[in-house]
């Protein structure tokens, strides 16, 4: 179980670590209607699609559940939304905990 201080991070630091995978994912809009290959229509509806599904990812919405937290800690790592660097100012005990985690559900 996360401590209270853990957690108190954790629901600080998800909003941060969500906007800036949001700028990531921005940017690749960006990206992918800039280029000149494809017509505005087909850009258009790629784009309604590659939305629809990145609105779904922990990077963009997760319910927070103080019970989950670990996993949902493990779960940001495995989407690539944060990395073990980011918990530096976790609990040495919660960063065991992910590590832990990583290590047995390998794969």
């Amino acid at each position: 179980m996360i401590s209270k201080s853990d957690w108190k991070l954790f629901r600080e630091k998800l909003p941060e670590w969500q906007e800036k995978y949001m700028e990531k994912l921005v940017g690749e809009y960006i990206v992918f209607l800039s280029k000149d290959d494809k017509a505005a229509s087909y850009k258009f509806w790629e784009l309604e699609k590659r939305i629809k599904k990145d609105r779904k990812h922990p990077g963009v919405i997760m319910e927070l559940n103080k019970s989950e937290a670990t996993w949902d800690i493990v779960t940001l790592i495995r989407h690539k939304v944060i990395s073990p660097v980011d918990l530096s100012d976790f609990s040495e005990e919660l960063q065991q905990d992910v590590q832990r985690t990583l290590e047995m559900h390998r794969g």
